[in-house]
């Protein structure tokens, strides 16, 4: 039987790569890391480095790279067990000896993986149609040696990646399975990734299982993953998460920005503890792995709209793990990349040291709005809070969060509590989306119904609705929560991946809605028409309730809400709610 993951850990924890490979190498520290000649090729000069602070060795001639125990497999021809074993006694650690089973069925998979990233290293960095990733990188400030050890590759296009790893012995259902290709519609095999830059993807262990590519040049989507197999699912790791754990549990924090180049930037400027979801909005699976190593988590996101709404959601489901969360904020229009190249490590920490508990930060936003000086805008402000408070998990924050809204708001800590109970409040939701009661009105055609359907149809149509639907208030309930959710995600997640993260009825919807025939559609009339008809419902609100303060106004104050009413009656006008019927007559028929 294989030894387990977790003491497999606690080996590679207890190790000292150092002096584990300084017994075989003769090094000497420079900087931060040590060098020594290469025992892979044989070299004389002191190209061979160990880097302790990832826990990694490379070298700049031959570049091989591995962990403490690839290093034993690759310098005495070990398998992975026994290196595992050697490196365990030499730590004073008791493996138990088990019965020897049969072979992992998943090994072939992570061959492929790891001889595909050598592929890609090897072509980013000799290829000729690989210039194009090679100027990309260099103008974005990046040195092409000190990236080395990150195990960037280039995905070329054409099939010379499918040769290549027939040639090396790996056959098609092999690369179907690890994701690494697609069949085409006439039965062929196609790379998955075509002209591309990518990211390798470690598991825990530090075993490349996936990729993550960015194209280079015009194309959809900007960043592609490797599909869901069976040594990776994206929303169970995080990016250099295999590095970073010892950075996080020595810091007691972990950081957490947007995107692979994030990450990389930050670690070269010397913050080591950072990490970043797999191009999806943060999962409940990557907040209970965060958990392992910390109770602390940082949240350093962009400042515009999408990255203030990403890192709500995120908080959200890292608050529901238990963690406390802060929010970091970089100027606007800058981001951790353009910060730490621009800054370095100092302007890094400056904004860290800044950071903010969530709340705390929803409340700035909410003040520099105006919303905390009117009755109406505390209103509105509350609604907004709620998500947060309700994400507490634990009954100590959520009882200060519960004190602090009542102090901004000024209303009681009694109506808050009322407000986050009194909805459904559940400190631990098994899923991101609450089961709902069923409910024939979630399956009924209306606006956010057929928002859900362009979104989960059209993906690429999430953020443009996101931020019209920030300007709609007063949507409450389980199909506005799955439509804010389905907005919220990436537009790299397809609808069947955003399946498994909710349930009852609203996965009901999102099932229904996936099953529907999709053809030619107008998405932009449909997306116009819903968002019209929801802003039309909210100005109708305001009418009703001046017809209702009309009769007991001053004659000043009816001269002013009979104004008001005009300019609202002229806005409804305008956005033409009643061109909904016809849109929904259209819509029933794709």
């Amino acid at each position: 039987m294989p030894i387990p993951d977790e003491l497999i850990e606690q080996v590679r924890d207890a190790a000292d790569i150092v002096s584990v490979i300084g017994e075989h190498v003769e090094l000497k520290r420079t900087g931060s890391d040590y060098r020594g000649p290469c025992p892979f090729h044989g070299g004389t000069h002191r190209n061979f480095s160990v880097i302790p602070r990832k826990q990694m060795f490379y070298c700049f001639v031959c570049h091989e790279a591995g962990d403490v125990f690839s290093f034993f497999m690759k310098r005495f021809g070990m398998e992975y067990p026994t290196a595992v074993r050697e490196i365990a006694e030499k730590c004073g650690i008791t493996i138990p000896e088990r019965p020897v089973g049969g072979p992992d069925p998943r090994e072939p998979l992570y061959s492929a993986a790891s001889v595909a990233a050598d592929w890609y290293v090897r072509r980013l960095r000799d290829g000729d149609d690989a210039a194009v990733a090679r100027e990309y990188l260099t103008e974005r400030g990046f040195d092409l040696d000190l990236l080395a050890p990150w195990g960037l590759g280039f995905a070329s296009k054409g099939d010379e990646f499918l040769k290549a790893m027939a040639t090396l012995g790996i056959n098609e259902d092999i690369l179907l399975e690890a994701g690494l290709a697609v069949r085409r519609d006439d039965g062929s095999l196609r790379p998955r990734f075509w002209n591309r830059l990518l990211f390798p993807i470690q598991d825990l262990r530090g075993r490349v299982v996936a990729f993550g590519g960015r194209i280079l040049g015009d194309g959809e989507p900007k960043y592609l993953n490797s599909s869901d197999n069976p040594i990776f699912h994206k929303g169970r790791l995080l990016y250099h998460m295999q590095n970073a754990k010892h950075a996080i549990r020595k810091a007691e924090r972990a950081i957490v920005v947007e995107g692979y180049f994030d990450v990389i930037r930050t670690v070269e400027v010397g913050i080591e503890e950072v990490v970043a979801p797999l191009g999806t909005a943060l999962t409940e699976d990557q907040a209970t792995l965060l958990r392992r190593y910390t109770q602390n988590v940082t949240l350093f996101y962009d400042s515009d709209a999408a990255g203030l709404r990403a890192t709500f959601r995120a908080a959200d489901v890292l608050l529901r793990a238990g963690i406390r969360v802060f929010v970091a904020t970089p100027p606007q229009g800058s981001d951790p990349d353009d910060l730490a190249r621009e800054q370095g490590a100092e302007g890094i920490t400056a904004i860290l040291d800044d950071a903010l508990d969530v709340l705390e930060r929803k409340l700035q936003l909410l003040d520099r709005k105006g919303w905390l000086g009117s009755i109406d805008g505390r209103r509105r402000a509350l609604d907004r809070l709620l998500p947060t408070l309700r994400a507490a998990s634990d009954n100590v924050t959520r009882d200060l969060y519960i004190a602090r809204a009542a102090e901004a708001l000024g209303v009681t800590t009694q109506s808050i509590a009322h407000e986050v109970v009194g909805r459904g409040y559940n400190p631990k939701p098994k899923q991101r989306v609450a089961q709902a009661e069923p409910s024939s009105d979630l399956h009924r055609r209306g606006p956010e119904r057929e928002l859900l359907r362009v979104m989960v149809h059209e993906p690429t149509w999430r953020s443009r609705i996101a931020e019209r639907l920030e300007h709609v208030e007063g949507r409450t309930g389980t199909l506005s929560e799955l439509v804010d959710f389905v907005a919220g995600s990436s537009p790299e997640a397809s609808g069947s991946d955003l399946l498994p993260q909710v349930e009852g009825e609203a996965r009901a919807v999102l099932a229904a809605l996936l099953s529907e025939s999709w053809g030619t559609v107008d998405c932009g009339a449909i997306v116009e028409g819903a968002l019209g008809k929801m802003e039309s419902w909210q100005l109708l609100r305001r009418v009703e309730a001046i017809d209702r303060q009309i009769p007991v106004a001053s004659e000043d104050e009816k001269i002013t809400l009979a104004k008001e009413k005009g300019v609202l009656s002229r806005q409804i006008a305008k956005l033409n709610p009643s061109r909904w019927r016809v849109i929904q007559r259209h819509a029933s028929k794709s």
